[in-house]
């Protein structure tokens, strides 16, 4: 889906976009000249949806977030998080450290604990600084600002190299409808969902179930089909907070209405997943995995899957090495149903056909892999209509450094 009629790309701007929601970003000295403390607000009380690791070591935080949204029915104002620690395998400690960083932003913003998420990301095993944290979240809640989204999209960040935030605004009738995002996530990445956060506001009128099957639907064709290393962290999650202040006429059902926003709501996750992808430690390159034809989503997403996680594959990307033999390899173990002699695969062009190689120049497809930040694969299956695309990223010298020599 492309900037254009639908909708409208806000350059600049991210998860404070929509009316009403305010953010900060601070440090509070989890980590050394970092910042490493975000707090996410919205001024009315918000319908919101999320979505968690299957990790079965599932953090503190998630656990807190988890029991909130259900005591509240699915409604959150505000949303907590810090970077450095993860506070996960922590026991009934970290568990009760996540506890009380909701009770210090109830009790600062004064609204009820259970309206409240929470969410870390970094080093497993460690308990959280709960003084600094404090402290901290006093800081951010007097900064709360609708200029602070920047500012919480960088405090979010572990070993990621840059921010990832993005802004758009639509129409439903008359009412312009906005959405922001802010997300991170650079290493042990490969949801359901894996160590990423991504946090999503928009001022839409919405129904919480309505809200809800919309992010499972956009989840599991974006944040759900990226991976960097094949590891799935503890702490994953994805919240998105509809506050209703754009004032359109509330979305009930599946309808026009809620189809428009489905597709900008993809937008912006599919625009998140594929920073994330971008960013992977050490990467130097984007990859897209896109398998066309195959006789279902969950078959194509196989094989996608398969080719993305594949070291072998990311590692000859990264030397520049047209060796397609390591990608339908991957293919052919990915579990899903294939017929080897009718499969197609594009890198730059046409190189396999009906499962057997075609003529082509490795030097070109050689200087393509040199040159190019964006990597484009293409594997037809030609057994049905379905098809479904993944994103990832080289494997280099430096993912092994960085998982070695971090803060």
């Amino acid at each position: 889906m492309q900037e254009g009629d639908s909708f409208k790309i806000i350059q600049g701007e991210g998860i404070t976009y929509p009316q009403g929601i305010k953010a900060s970003g601070v440090k509070c000295g989890i980590r050394l000249n970092k910042k490493d403390l975000a707090l996410i607000y919205s001024e009315k009380l918000a319908e919101a949806a999320a979505m968690y690791t299957t990790n079965k070591f599932k953090a503190a935080p998630l656990l807190v977030t988890e029991k909130n949204l259900a005591e509240s029915q699915g409604k959150l104002q505000a949303v907590v998080i810090n970077s450095g620690i993860a506070n996960a395998c922590t026991g009934e400690k970290g568990l009760k450290d996540a506890w009380e960083m909701a009770n210090y932003v109830s009790q600062g913003l004064k609204i009820n604990r259970e309206y409240i998420a929470v969410a870390s990301t970094g080093k497993i095993g460690d308990f959280l600084p709960l003084k600094k944290i404090e402290s901290g979240l006093k800081e951010a809640i007097s900064k709360l600002s609708t200029l602070g989204g920047t500012e919480a999209a960088e405090a979010i960040l572990t070993t990621d190299t840059k921010k990832k935030e993005v802004a758009v605004s639509f129409k439903l009738g008359e009412e312009e409808v906005r959405i922001g995002g802010i997300a991170k996530g650079s290493g042990m990445i490969n949801p359901h969902l894996a160590t990423m956060l991504a946090f999503i506001s928009t001022d839409i009128s919405i129904d919480q179930k309505l809200l809800q099957c919309a992010l499972e639907q956009a989840v599991g064709k974006t944040f759900n089909m990226i991976s960097v290393d094949g590891d799935t962290s503890t702490n994953d999650m994805v919240i998105v907070l509809a506050n209703g202040l754009a004032r359109n006429r509330r979305i009930e059902k599946k309808e026009e209405d809620y189809y428009k926003f489905y597709q900008v709501l993809y937008y912006v996750a599919e625009y998140l997943a594929k920073s994330i992808a971008r960013d992977g430690e050490g990467a130097t390159k984007l990859i897209e995995m896109e398998v066309r034809r195959a006789v279902s989503f969950s078959e194509a997403k196989k094989v996608a899957k398969a080719v993305i996680n594949s070291s072998l594959v990311k590692a000859a990307i990264f030397g520049n090495d047209p060796n397609w033999g390591r990608i339908l390899a991957a293919v052919g173990y990915s579990g899903a149903e294939i017929e080897p002699h009718k499969v197609d695969l594009y890198l730059k062009e046409k190189i396999v056909e009906n499962g057997q190689p075609l003529s082509f120049s490795r030097e070109e497809i050689h200087k393509y892999l040199e040159f190019s930040k964006e990597i484009k694969i293409v594997i037809d299956l030609k057994m049905g209509e379905e098809s479904a695309t993944a994103w990832g990223c080289d494997l280099t010298y430096d993912y092994v450094k960085i998982n070695t020599k971090y803060n």
